[in-house]
């Protein structure tokens, strides 16, 4: 591994909850291939905590180079998601944590129905399986 994982603040929470559904096939496997990682409690390795295109966003096909380009306003929602999830956890973003610490954190300061408020308006949270993700974890790491 080695390397700096770069994850967004909203993607903190996704990881958690991730089923295979996603934009394209591609980005599918990509965020298949991190949250391995991020489940895997063998490793352990620094992410570093943005509010901008992560790891995740590059195989997106909304990247529009430096912004999401989804729709009108996508890139201020998803900046807005990650704000609040960075704030709501206590972290910095561009500041690089340890990806246990990160879980910890998550399962300490992340309750499933905090999701309505954190993640409001993702097209994603209907399916529930974030706050599952999210519940599940909480019964792991408590």
């Amino acid at each position: 591994m080695g390397a700096i994982r770069t994850l967004r603040g909203h993607h903190l929470l996704c990881v958690h909850g991730f089923q295979g559904m996603g934009y394209s096939d591609d980005f599918v496997k990509l965020m298949e291939a991190i949250v391995a990682e991020i489940r895997n409690e063998q490793i352990d390795f620094p992410v570093q905590v943005v509010a901008s295109l992560d790891d995740a966003c590059g195989a997106c096909p909304h990247n529009g180079g430096t912004i999401c380009i989804s729709s009108e306003g996508s890139d201020q929602h998803v900046k807005t998601m990650d704000q609040k999830v960075i704030e709501h956890l206590q972290l910095q973003a561009g500041k690089t944590y340890q990806k246990s610490d990160l879980i910890q954190l998550t399962a300490k300061r992340v309750e499933p129905d905090d999701l309505d408020h954190l993640c409001h308006g993702c097209s994603w949270l209907s399916y529930g399986v974030c706050k599952a993700g999210i519940a599940k974890l909480n019964k792991l790491k408590r």
